[in-house]
């Protein structure tokens, strides 16, 4: 999600209901030792306003020859629909003007919704179609590199086709990044009275300032932004493309987009996936509260991975659940002053509170990567008492500019659409906009009492309370049967998000379902390059073959493999080799740069001052260090480089502090490295 914010601040953006973030599966389908690489840089999603060659202002509605002829291909029908090419994207984009009320026949108000399609390569089989995860993420701006994490034999037989939900992006741009950075900041307790009038202050003034900050216009729209009506955008765009039945696959919030079209026209689908699945049987809060067991659950999960790794052990030298306790615990009773290092050299106080610390760590828990980043950030509150690498991740998961704790308005996520949808689809109590968020209050008192951590997660939806035009008597849908539809539901035991057990009760009232669990696992499971589930799914899709049992089981782990944190002196180095080897690490797993997008120069203040800045280039990426020390004791000046065709790694440096000298070091493709050079007055030539 998205997921991402809080009382848990986390989700409420990319936690709550059925979210997801897209970040880690844009970043980390490369294994380590490579360098994290997205096949195609994201795209930008600033919608013009203007007619362009390559951008009708409208969508065609006249003159548009029949795309059901023999003899069109999908190619030929985009061309006659007026398609052009999708900004920064091998995709051509549609615009299709849809009603803004597909339910009011009376209402002749419009809206414009963006499809992206990539014709298949080879004899199309149909579209197969994806509904991405938010609600309010970008699915134009996942197409590409979600499309390159599929089995060429996909992209050969199907017409792969994206799509901007209605209020995202290109269809229509809604955002409120200002309000929702400052909503996320707000400092929650449930557990008090006086905390409760925080929670319901700040809700009531992130509805009011995030709808203001979106506009009038975009605020009128938003009694139509519910999946009810998204779905008949999709409708409307497969009578246009002439499919009888499509392939459709939903992650997370998609599969409560995926299960409401099933059930609305279950004759146009050939078959179905989801991933990550929403259970949409229940209520708002029966669903957050099984979410927020579920976070306590993998932050349970990842923590005792650590204890049973040697290497992530020794760097907490104490029961890792014992330690994110006891930070907790100290955090509770007042924030944490540090000192943050600046992307421009410089350095600034700070304050880390126990907010920030649910942030930072429900944020984390969407994949095994993330886990990883998250139990070294954690390893260095606990042994050097250092809340850098905490704060960076919450930063990060934040959204914010690191330099001036300003939201940076992020292209590929809406807050405002997460509300607009959500706001819509679950309905929260009745009364008056206080009485609502009381009422949501006191749903939580069971779950303040019995969960230790992440209660935070259940209020992620409490601004529903204060939403405009916000129902209050929807009914939940029955449970999906897809009768005559072959399903794949696919979940993962750690899965915070989309708890493992949602997807195991959709299945089981499915006609013909089949159920593939992943042991430990991300948020979403498909698309990792893990070969299973993802040959399960090719092979469900091109050779229409299901598993060979109704319910499969696919072997994972809870954290990728732990790389130890640089000491805090270089003293403890044992040569140079073993100082440039932790260097490389800290480097790769900075949040700035394991989810850095591939485009815009970065800049990173370094632990023990200094700079690195990383940035494009036409091979690959190019590094600047100036004066960085990630260990006390050894000062890097130089520069280096990342080459994507060769995947070989190299650091050019002069170091100066303990001991001075010049090094190259090297990191092959396969993870073999090498340093050379001069160090302490003496010759250098080292292997690993």
């Amino acid at each position: 999600m998205l997921l991402r914010k809080h009382l848990a601040f986390l989700a409420i953006i990319i936690v709550s209901l059925g979210c997801i973030t897209s970040q880690p599966a844009l970043l980390t389908a490369t294994p380590r030792p490579t360098q994290p690489v997205a096949p195609t840089p994201a795209a930008t999603s600033t919608h013009p306003t203007e007619a362009s060659p390559t951008r009708p202002a409208t969508s065609p509605t006249a003159a548009i020859p029949d795309p059901t002829t023999p003899t069109a291909t999908t190619a030929e029908i985009l061309e006659q629909l007026g398609g052009y090419p999708c900004p920064d994207s091998d995709f051509t984009c549609i615009n299709l003007t849809v009603p803004l009320d597909h339910f009011d026949a009376a209402n002749e108000a419009t809206i414009e919704v963006v499809f992206g399609v990539l014709p298949a390569a080879g004899r199309s089989k149909g579209m197969f179609v994806t509904a991405t995860g938010g609600p309010g993420t970008s699915g134009l701006m996942d197409a590409d590199p979600y499309t390159a994490a599929m089995d060429s034999s996909i992209t050969d037989h199907f017409d792969i086709v994206f799509f901007d939900q209605r209020g995202v992006g290109l269809s229509g741009g809604m955002q409120c990044p200002q309000a929702a950075a400052t909503y996320y900041q707000a400092a929650w307790d449930a557990t008090t009275p006086e905390g409760e009038s925080v929670i319901i202050e700040s809700s009531q003034t992130f509805a009011e300032d995030c709808v203001s900050e979106m506009g009038s216009e975009a605020a009128k729209l938003l009694p139509y932004m519910g999946t009810r009506q998204a779905i008949e955008d999709l409708e409307a765009f497969r009578e246009l493309i002439g499919d009888s039945e499509f392939w459709l696959y939903g992650e997370s919030y998609g599969t409560q987009y995926a299960q409401a079209y099933a059930a609305a026209y279950p004759e146009h689908l050939a078959g179905l996936i989801l991933d990550g699945t929403v259970d949409l049987t229940l209520s708002g809060t029966d669903f957050l509260t099984g979410q927020a067991q579920a976070f306590n659950d993998v932050l349970e999960m990842t923590l005792q991975a650590c204890n049973e790794d040697e290497f992530c052990a020794d760097d907490f030298g104490v029961d890792a659940l014992e330690a994110y306790d006891d930070l907790a615990a100290r955090l509770a009773e007042a924030p944490i002053a540090f000192t943050f290092p600046l992307p421009s050299g410089g350095a600034a106080e700070r304050e880390f509170t126990f907010s920030d610390l649910e942030t930072a760590a429900s944020s984390y828990l969407y994949s095994e990567s993330a886990r990883q980043i998250l139990l070294r950030a954690l390893a260095s509150a606990t042994r050097d008492d250092d809340m850098i690498p905490l704060a960076r991740v919450l930063y990060d998961s934040l959204v914010l500019d690191p330099e001036t704790l300003e939201a940076i308005p992020d292209p590929s996520f809406s807050d405002a659409v997460y509300y607009a949808v959500e706001c819509q689809d679950y309905a929260y109590f009745s009364g008056t906009p206080t009485e609502k968020a009381e009422a949501y209050l006191r749903a939580g008192d069971a779950i303040d009492a019995s969960l230790k951590r992440f209660a935070s997660v259940f209020y992620g939806d409490i601004a529903c309370a204060f939403w405009p035009d916000a129902p209050t008597d929807l009914e939940r849908p029955a449970p999906l049967t897809a009768d005559g539809i072959p399903t794949l539901v696919l979940g993962a035991t750690a899965d915070p998000a989309t708890p493992v057990s949602n997807g195991q009760r959709v299945f089981s009232h499915l006609a013909d379902g089949y159920l593939i669990t992943m042991e430990g696992g991300p948020h979403v499971t498909y698309g990792w390059g893990n070969a299973c589930p993802d040959d399960l799914v090719t092979a469900f899709l091109v050779d229409e073959t299901p598993p060979d049992e109704r319910e499969s089981t696919c072997d994972g782990v809870v954290a990728d493999e732990y790389y130890s944190i640089p000491p805090l002196s270089a003293e403890d180095f044992a040569d140079p080799l073993e100082a440039m080897v932790s260097v490389d690490d800290a480097i790769y797993y900075l949040p700035e740069y394991f989810y850095w997008d591939l485009d815009t120069p970065t800049s990173v203040g370094c632990p023990f001052g200094g700079v690195l800045t990383f940035e494009p280039t036409d091979t690959g990426e190019a590094f600047t260090i100036e004066g960085c020390a990630f260990s006390e004791g050894f000062v890097m000046s130089g520069d280096g480089t990342y080459n994507y065709d060769t995947g070989e790694f190299s650091l050019q440096v002069t170091v100066s502090g303990l001991a001075e000298g010049t090094l190259t070091y090297t990191r092959q493709d396969d993870g073999s490295v090498n340093v050379t050079g001069e160090y302490d007055g003496k010759p250098v030539d080292l292997d690993g």
